[in-house]
């Protein structure tokens, strides 16, 4: 086990989200249209991902800056992309048509530590928090995880 391993053990994800200053959560509205969503992405320029929830602020899936730029720039797709995804790429109108479903996620409950394992085998680099009615409460970072563990190393 590394150092940064062992200090986060035992720690839980609710600690961390503590540990994170006040900031705006990048969620968007699952009937959002395509301009909706390239102007809160814009908008959420520390976040790689805008958190697409439903009616009740569910979360649904998600929109990261690669899904957009694809959508957004489909006429330059390689060739190599099978045409029935590009079709719904450019038939798509709302956030809904063009989300991840199926998003990776945290809870407040999880281990640090499991977090980090988590983020790693699915080779991503942010994840939501959701609470016990899959509400997004906090979004984390590696740069977040990566404070979180020099903070805690001081103390």
């Amino acid at each position: 086990m590394r150092e940064g391993e062992k200090m986060l053990g035992g720690k839980k994800v609710a600690e961390l989200v503590a540990f994170l200053k006040e900031r705006r959560l990048p969620l968007i509205d699952q009937k959002a249209n395509i301009e909706e969503i390239v102007t809160a992405m814009i908008h959420f320029e520390h976040s790689r991902l805008l958190y697409v929830v439903d009616n009740n602020e569910k979360l649904t899936g998600t929109i990261s800056w690669g899904l957009l730029t694809r959508h957004v720039f489909s006429s330059s797709h390689d060739a190599q992309i099978h045409p029935r995804f590009i079709m719904s790429m450019i038939t798509a109108e709302t956030a809904k048509d063009i989300m991840q479903k199926n998003p990776v996620f945290t809870t407040e409950n999880e281990l640090v530590e499991t977090l980090l394992k988590k983020i790693i085998q699915r080779k991503v680099q942010e994840i939501p928090v959701i609470d016990t009615k899959k509400k997004v409460i906090a979004n984390l970072t590696i740069v977040d995880l990566l404070r979180f563990l020099i903070k805690s190393r001081k103390h």
